[in-house]
């Protein structure tokens, strides 16, 4: 459960940053760049509507690997189905969250680090807020959320055997 806790408390945090440029906070926006900064500072009606939409699928993502791992959805046939989709929904945030932010991270760190030359219209600033503060920790989310759901799928043989002897006792 530790695993799917952190996964669910750095998932909430990003939730709760994303709600606060969404009630029209500004703080840190300079630190997102272009584009999306500046709009984020307009109030773009259609910005906030993703936004709010982007604080909700965090919040998803953020309890998927709780629910698994803690195991809230009762198993029975009229349930199999969400308890797999669940499942699914929380495998894919960790692979995601993973893979894309693994990604973003080295390419940011290769930019900072002149391995990548930034064009001239680049942000540096943001870019150096992504290499170094964003990106790995949307990964370090996606490794706890992967993490949770290995040692999840690990044990869950073990626990379903035990269920099936106490049900034919």
């Amino acid at each position: 459960m530790a695993w799917a806790t952190a996964a669910f408390i750095l998932g909430t945090v990003f939730a709760a940053v994303s709600a606060y440029w969404g009630l029209g906070g500004t703080g840190l926006l300079d630190t997102i760049g272009g584009r999306l900064a500046e709009a984020g500072r307009s109030g773009s009606p259609a910005l906030i509507a993703v936004v709010w939409l982007t604080v909700l699928l965090k919040l998803i993502a953020a309890v998927l690997p709780l629910v698994v791992v803690g195991g809230r959805l009762p198993n029975s046939r009229s349930t199999g189905l969400i308890a797999r989709l669940t499942e699914i929904g929380a495998w894919t945030t960790a692979v995601i969250l993973t893979v894309y932010d693994g990604l973003l991270t080295i390419g940011g760190l290769l930019v900072v680090t002149d391995v990548i030359h930034a064009g001239p219209t680049a942000d540096l600033h943001a870019i150096r807020w992504h290499a170094f503060f964003w990106d790995p920790w949307f990964l370090v989310w996606g490794l706890c959320a992967g993490a949770a759901m290995f040692r999840w799928r690990k044990y869950r043989p073990i626990r379903t055997r035990g269920l099936q002897r106490q049900r034919r006792n």
